[in-house]
């Protein structure tokens, strides 16, 4: 079941004035990150989270979703971009100025996926909503035969309202109905931000705890924590979670630790829990029964937690590239200095994060910056809150 595409109310089109008063960022409606190329022609939320990443782009007060063109131009731009890959290159739908699944949205994301779908595409395409989902999406979201689509519910459990306004039962009764209504799509319990102090008690993990078994994967992940949602946070008098702000993702070792632990300690009990995982991808591709795209398998330390069977399709999957090959890919993207491909990852010089993503993706194989390094253990996160620790860091 589809949206119809003739009597559907479209959202109105932002003028070119209003287009031009916005960021650049904001315009450029394809922006390469790790977990894929991101489709966002749809700016505007009226969820107001604290932590959102729309404080990033300057339109955190741009509360009414318009859009910058027609779904048509914009299924246009992503498939012609130069980094895009038939059946390869994963795909995240209104992932960072709206919420896809608000009423006047979603028809505009099942135009898209139709779309997609139509061309007989068989891509990963993430679809990330703390919003209401209802039976008849559940239909439309089975409509799809060719996508590897998967939906991740954003569930936090934060109960203060000035951080996250929107009531984290919704996301709740969303996971549950998509979970119950999965035939071709799957779905993923995205449990995050976790902020130590705010959403980590054991009250708040036994719901994680439930919730994880309503769901294909579970994917827990801490707060980006950036300057400027540092500053919202003080403007607005909100309890600052970290002294400092970070590029990465912020997950003290801490915290992780006494999850693990009250997670192991609830099987052994008789509680059972969902499959959880650090990584997106990780937790997207075990639902479709795949290995990673992103390579993560040679961080190994990242696995600990992988059932034993996702650990032995991903080693099966995973292969060290040419090295030359390899090379040949990134000089001609830019890099400059030594590639170096060892056990854990590509590690490039020169190369912002769209291009190493493109690399990643292209060789299903990690590709770092040299100048900022993956430490050991910290799995790609924020050193606030670790201490360092002997190990192979890449590089």
């Amino acid at each position: 079941m589809t949206a119809p595409t003739t009597t559907r109310r479209l959202l109105p089109l932002l003028t070119p004035d209003q287009i031009s008063a916005l960021k650049p960022e904001l315009v450029d409606v394809i922006e390469y990150r790790k977990s894929g190329l991101s489709l966002n022609h749809i700016v505007g939320c009226p969820l107001e989270c604290g932590y959102c990443v729309r404080h990033l782009f300057d339109n955190f007060d741009m509360k009414t979703p318009r859009r910058l063109m027609s779904d048509e131009a914009a299924v246009a731009q992503l498939l012609t971009h130069p980094y895009f890959r038939p059946h390869q290159t994963p795909i995240q739908l209104l992932n960072r100025a709206t919420d896809p699944m608000l009423p006047l949205v979603k028809p505009h994301v099942f135009s898209v996926l139709r779309q997609l779908d139509e061309q007989g595409l068989t891509n990963h395409v993430l679809v990330i909503t703390r919003w209401r989902v209802s039976a008849e999406d559940c239909a439309a979201l089975n409509s799809f035969k060719n996508l590897r689509l998967t939906i991740l519910v954003t569930h936090s459990g934060i109960d203060n309202p000035a951080i996250e306004p929107v009531n984290s039962t919704y996301a709740a009764d969303s996971l549950r109905m998509l979970y119950e209504h999965a035939e071709r799509y799957r779905t993923v319990l995205y449990w995050r931000p976790i902020v130590p102090g705010l959403n980590d008690c054991a009250e708040h993990i036994e719901r994680a705890r439930e919730l994880s078994l309503h769901a294909h994967a579970t994917v827990f992940t801490g707060l980006f924590f950036r300057e400027e949602i540092a500053a919202y946070y003080q403007g607005n008098g909100l309890p600052m979670p970290y002294e400092d702000t970070a590029r990465r993702k912020i997950m003290p070792e801490d915290a992780e630790t006494r999850i693990l632990d009250t997670i192991k300690a609830a099987e052994q009990s008789g509680a059972p829990w969902g499959t959880l995982f650090r990584k997106t991808s990780c937790g997207v591709a075990f639902a479709h029964g795949e290995a990673d795209y992103n390579g993560h398998y040679g961080v190994r330390e990242l696995c600990d937690i992988c059932p034993p069977s996702q650990v032995a399709l991903c080693a099966k999957a995973w292969s060290k590239p040419d090295p030359e090959q390899v090379s040949r890919q990134a000089r001609a993207l830019g890099a400059v200095g030594d590639v170096e491909v060892n056990d854990r990852a590509i590690v490039v010089e020169g190369l912002d994060e769209p291009p190493r993503y493109f690399l990643q993706h292209g060789f299903g194989y990690q590709c770092h910056d040299r100048d900022k390094p993956h430490q050991y253990r910290q799995h790609g996160r924020a050193p606030i809150g670790w201490e360092a620790e002997d190990g192979p860091d890449t590089p």
